[in-house]
């Protein structure tokens, strides 16, 4: 039995999980061979025996098949994508060359730290070229470690054209020690250019299953088991956003007042109250998710600014600071813009999750609820809804988060929907 390592992090993933460690188990042994080549009295291992794993004799060898130097890792939100792309990276910087979980290189990635692996986990809507290019160069370089350079970018979707374009050009002549791993919610070329994405390989995760996201919770995390079981419900297999619910009560406080949305929409004035509502309390959830950290950066840079100074140069400082603060304050915007986005989002899942049981419930349909704390709620509304006009409201939802997604106003998109929603 395998011990726990890096990959354990990764719920109800199995196949995914087996093919990333023969990718790690292949990696560490193109290393070994190239110590080989240099030295003669070095042996390689079968990275499959070591592991445990059965090797099939119809498989190439593992550097050949099993490694490679991009990946894109694909799935619906809180499937486990960017966590599936920082356990390979560990696993590449591992000293074991097997996600150990235990090794420097291991702990290093995982922190954060490791001089060999760059994030891109962008604040703000997008990721620029100038940005790109400055990563794809310092990912050339020689591994300070003797490994790998490994560059994870989390939210691939948001390469802008330039971006996507520079990027491309490092996948299709990539230096011999670097590896590339992307994350985009699919394949389609909305999210991802189809010439990066015929350059990669891809890894394909599922939604968990609640009870896989129920038993991590309460045997992980010490969340009572009752609770892992509606938290992992209402999150609809959102690792994340599970363990948000089971921790914090103000997150199940927003939650509430979503799902009291529909008792609310009585005419066409409760629409756009409803609006206004949600949309004040994603901005406030954002700003209160965003302000530790906009004030810590702006410190942080008054300080490297020089700011309090009283020296015979402070004045002229303080005059040329003002461009590197408006840039801060650009950001800040932008990553603003992002957390209220991504805030709404949630809230718009968790009401498309009402509307789904109220068409379970019509349609007698042998699966189990998403929310299951207002399930007679959902029983009374299927009792005067027909499944036509319970569907038009899913959809209605569907069109909003569309809506959102190409930059459409939120309080506009919302009003929609309300209306939407109200009518049937």
């Amino acid at each position: 039995m395998l011990h726990a390592d890096v990959f354990t992090e990764l719920v109800g993933q199995d196949e995914a999980v087996q093919t990333l460690r023969r990718a790690a188990a292949a990696a560490a042994a193109l290393l070994a061979a190239d110590a080989a080549a240099r030295d003669p009295r070095v042996t390689v291992a079968d990275p499959d025996l070591e592991l445990g794993l059965d090797p099939d004799p119809d498989d190439p060898p593992p550097s050949a098949a099993a490694m490679t130097h991009a990946w894109i890792f694909t799935g619906p939100p809180g499937s486990g994508r960017s966590v599936a792309a920082r356990a390979l990276a560990a696993a590449l910087q591992c000293v074991h060359g097997r996600g150990c979980g235990q090794c420097a290189g291991c702990h290093t990635t995982s922190a954060g730290t490791n001089a060999d692996v760059r994030f891109v986990v962008p604040d703000g809507l997008s990721i620029g070229v100038g940005e790109m290019r400055a990563l794809v160069l310092r990912a050339a370089s020689t591994p300070s470690g003797g490994r790998w350079q490994v560059l994870v970018i989390e939210d691939a979707d948001r390469l802008t054209e330039a971006a996507g374009n520079a990027l491309l050009k490092a996948i299709e002549e990539p230096p011999p020690r670097t590896v590339f791993l992307l994350c985009t919610p699919s394949t389609h070329p909305d999210d991802i250019s189809v010439t990066i994405r015929s350059r990669c390989r891809v890894v394909a995760l599922r939604q968990p299953p609640a009870e896989a996201v129920a038993s991590v919770l309460s045997g992980r995390d010490g969340v009572p088991a009752e609770m892992a079981a509606w938290a992992a419900a209402a999150a609809q297999g959102h690792v994340g956003r599970a363990r948000r619910l089971a921790r914090d009560p103000q997150a199940r406080e927003r939650r509430d007042a979503v799902l009291a949305v529909p008792r609310r929409l009585t005419g066409v004035g409760a629409c756009f109250d409803a609006a206004s509502a949600l949309i004040e309390a994603a901005e406030a959830e954002a700003a209160a998710a965003v302000a530790d950290i906009d004030a810590t950066e702006r410190a942080a840079l008054q300080t490297a600014l020089g700011a309090g100074g009283t020296g015979r140069g402070a004045a002229g400082a303080a005059r040329g600071s003002a461009g590197q603060l408006k840039e801060l304050e650009r950001r800040q915007k932008s990553r603003a813009t992002r957390a209220q986005r991504d805030a709404l989002d949630r809230a718009l899942v968790d009401l498309a999750g009402f509307y789904r049981d109220v068409l379970v419930v019509t349609l007698r349909a042998p699966v189990a609820p998403v929310h299951t704390d207002i399930a007679p709620l959902a029983e009374a509304a299927a009792g005067k809804w027909t499944a036509e006009a319970t569907l038009r409201r899913l959809e209605a939802i569907l069109t909003c988060r569309e809506a959102i997604a190409t930059n459409v106003k939120p309080k506009i998109a919302v009003e929609a929907m309300m209306l939407s929603l109200w009518r049937g």
